[in-house]
């Protein structure tokens, strides 16, 4: 009997604190949205035509994204700021093209929103010039004549998608939503050129948008790395350069525990659907070991690439003369860096953006390896993974 009136006790005081705290959230919102309110209608008194013509500046206090709206209707830049204000955005407003470029030189904005159709300079122009000028700006095309031969000409161009108009409050709201989620996710998934030596358990504290090296650890040039033991075997698996690049690994070829292999044969396979990656043997010898549990459970290697997420275990033959081909430290880090350089010059030259949203060859991504089609594909695998060690 105390038991259960303990339980009814306990969840009388859940749903209790969970109705406050619905109720204190619904408060906290209406208060932002009044402050949103009140700064829309101060700000549209103040004079910004110092810096352009027919600017109409609107800030918020940490804004979920900062706003630039190109059109030659009024009508449409009111809509832009009062929806998108009291959404949290701050929402700056131009009439013309040449206004919005002279302010990317002085603003910073993760949104460029422009109008397809306008007198002086249209909205291609407009991405054209703001992706030449400022490449992470995402610009979005406003048109009334949303056909497939428009997106796709914009597309073409750098624009990241298009909204038509007329559009609802609502409909605006959760497009733009779902820009700055689809921006936010890029962003995360966007490799920096940085290439750190680690040590210890360091590997799993790198930045994600950064390659890493353990200290001590080989590298092939294919992209393997080796870990000597001191009974003369090796452990071998993917480096973080081969793992980040490539993405997702949706299942492992093991080699046979037994196999004698010489440097250079095929050791094991990447798949990625019905895509393959055959890595080869960075050392000759006898496989003895395979790791069974990364076989099954490949999400580790989005971990770190590294450590227990070796794939064979290779008892050496020939390492003292093959041990010297491989790197290590410095000289790893530049194999990793002068790779970057030319893999960002391989996807620049297939035409093939990163990532959604960017100019071709314009960033390395997490992944960068799925905007490939199957040609493509298995020349960088040829080029980067499969190559002789």
């Amino acid at each position: 009997m105390t038991i259960g009136l303990f339980i009814v006790f306990a969840l009388i005081c859940f749903v209790a604190d969970l109705a406050a705290r619905t109720l204190l959230g619904r408060v906290r919102e209406h208060r932002r949205r009044r402050e949103r309110a009140d700064a829309l209608a101060e700000r549209l008194k103040l004079d910004f035509t110092r810096e352009a013509r027919t600017l109409q500046r609107v800030e918020v206090d940490q804004p979920v994204a900062r706003i630039l709206c190109v059109d030659d209707e009024a009508i449409v830049l009111d809509s832009f700021r009062k929806i998108l204000v009291l959404d949290g955005y701050s929402v700056d407003t131009v009439e013309t093209g040449q206004e919005a470029l002279g302010l990317l030189q002085v603003h910073h904005y993760d949104f460029v929103f422009t109008d397809l159709r306008m007198p002086a300079m249209d909205g291609v122009e407009v991405v054209k010039a703001v992706k030449h000028v400022r490449p992470d700006i995402d610009v979005i095309i406003i048109t009334g004549y949303a056909t497939v031969e428009t997106a796709v000409e914009c597309m073409k161009v750098g624009a990241m998608d298009y909204v038509q108009k007329p559009f609802t409050e609502e409909e605006l709201r959760a497009f733009v939503r779902k820009a700055v989620i689809v921006r936010k996710n890029r962003i995360e998934r966007q490799l920096l050129p940085v290439v750190r030596i680690t040590h210890g358990t360091e590997p799993r504290k790198v930045p994600a948008r950064e390659f890493s090296i353990p200290g001590g650890v080989l590298i092939a040039r294919n992209h393997c790395w080796v870990s000597l033991a001191t009974d003369g075997s090796v452990k071998v698996g993917i480096d973080d350069f081969a793992k980040k690049l490539i993405g997702r690994v949706d299942s492992l070829e093991l080699p046979k525990v037994g196999a004698n292999l010489r440097a250079g044969d095929p050791l094991f396979t990447i798949c990625q659907k019905s895509r393959r990656i055959h890595f080869r043997a960075p050392v000759s010898g006898r496989v003895t070991t395979v790791n069974h549990g990364l076989k099954e459970m490949t999400s580790k290697l989005d971990v770190t690439s590294y450590e227990n997420q070796w794939i064979s275990r290779i008892e050496g033959e020939h390492l003292d003369t093959e041990i010297p081909a491989l790197k290590i430290g410095k000289s790893a880090e530049a194999l990793f860096q002068d790779d970057i350089g030319r893999f960002a010059a391989f996807l620049h030259k297939t035409g093939k953006p990163a990532t959604a949203g960017e100019a071709p060859g314009e960033a390395l991504c997490v992944g960068a390896l799925e905007t490939l089609d199957d040609s493509q594909w298995d020349q960088a695998a040829q080029e980067f993974f499969s190559l002789p060690s």
